[in-house]
């Protein structure tokens, strides 16, 4: 495959994971706002902000005891990261973004798919903030995260197992691992930021995994704060987990095959299976699992690089009157 068609493939994984897991914390944390005091939604905003490695517009968050500043900074701050064009994180800039990578890798992709990610941007142009807010904008949220996994479904059904298959999945793994490790992070610094074990920040991090049930199945009643982390980061069943994910990442890794560059190609599959073994280490929690996280992040964003040196943005090999260039045709 091409690399300007992988690239667009990729990253149209990219931006839908993105834009899925950034719906499913905002349901949450919209659905917070109508009976949680300040402290809990103040929470919730250090939690994604974090999670984003993001300031927001209006500066750093302060906690503010006045249900009313809450309130109008909920609604900034939810602006922010859903429909401000400037916000290359937000939810209209993933589907802007993931929508323009899919028209121009339209021969790659089923008619099925374009349809389903076109009609779910069409939905997000010309919505503003004042069309959700007054009426459970937590119903925008899940509604915006089923429509990309009906998309996800529809991809699964229609596309051809070939290369592209793979690239799209290929993204969707790498950007999961990145939030996921992130969000993790940024769980742990806001905790000990308001300095409350509450049980139910914890309880919603489980639920933005999809993974309360799990949870309840595999140890006692009682919240505990490195129970729930080693079971997202370790769980081999999970289908969110850290763990399942990288599984996966390199199951793509070995199905893409062998880049122009053999040795780039082994570079990369060596960071992918490095990757699994972070993951694969015994949760210890505390300290050391904070650090676990934040060296698994990084390494998942060198997997980035090394892919994009790999597969979609690599040297062309010159003639010996010729001169080297990039590959991007």
């Amino acid at each position: 495959m091409l690399s300007r068609s992988a690239a667009g493939l990729y990253w149209m994984g990219r931006y839908l994971e993105r834009a899925s897991h950034l719906s499913r914390l905002l349901k949450q944390q919209t659905e917070s706002l109508v009976d949680s005091p300040p402290r809990d939604i103040y929470f919730g905003w250090h939690r994604i902000y974090g999670a984003l490695e993001r300031e927001p517009v209006s500066g750093a968050l302060q906690l503010d005891s006045d249900d009313l500043f809450t309130l109008v900074d909920s609604f900034t701050l939810t602006d922010d990261l859903t429909f401000e064009p400037a916000n290359p994180d937000s939810i209209r800039s993933c589907f802007v973004q993931g929508r323009e990578n899919a028209r121009q890798m339209r021969h790659h992709i089923s008619a099925e798919m374009w349809t389903c990610l076109n009609q779910s941007y069409l939905r997000l142009q010309n919505m503003e903030i004042q069309d959700i807010w007054p009426r459970s904008p937590e119903n925008f949220y899940a509604e915006t995260a089923t429509q990309i996994d009906t998309f996800r479904g529809v991809t699964s059904s229609t596309l051809y197992r070939d290369d592209a298959w793979h690239f799209v999945q290929l993204g969707n793994y790498v950007e999961r691992l990145q939030l996921s490790s992130s969000l993790l992070m940024a769980q742990i610094a806001a905790v000990r930021l308001f300095e409350v074990p509450a049980d139910a920040y914890w309880t919603s991090l489980l639920r933005h995994y999809h993974a309360f049930e799990a949870y309840n199945r595999a140890s006692s009643a009682a919240i505990e704060p490195d129970r729930v982390l080693g079971l997202l980061v370790t769980n081999p069943q999970l289908p969110d987990s850290l763990s399942l994910s990288v599984s996966e990442l390199c199951n793509e890794l070995t199905a893409i095959g062998r880049g122009p560059d053999a040795e780039a190609t082994a570079r990369t599959r060596s960071q992918a299976e490095y990757l699994r073994q972070l993951v694969g280490i015994e949760w210890s929690g505390g300290i050391d699992g904070h650090a676990l996280l934040r060296r698994i992040r990084n390494e998942c964003r060198q997997l980035h690089h090394l892919v994009t040196k790999t597969y979609l943005d690599y040297p062309v090999l010159a003639p010996a009157n010729g001169r080297a260039g990039r590959h991007d045709q």
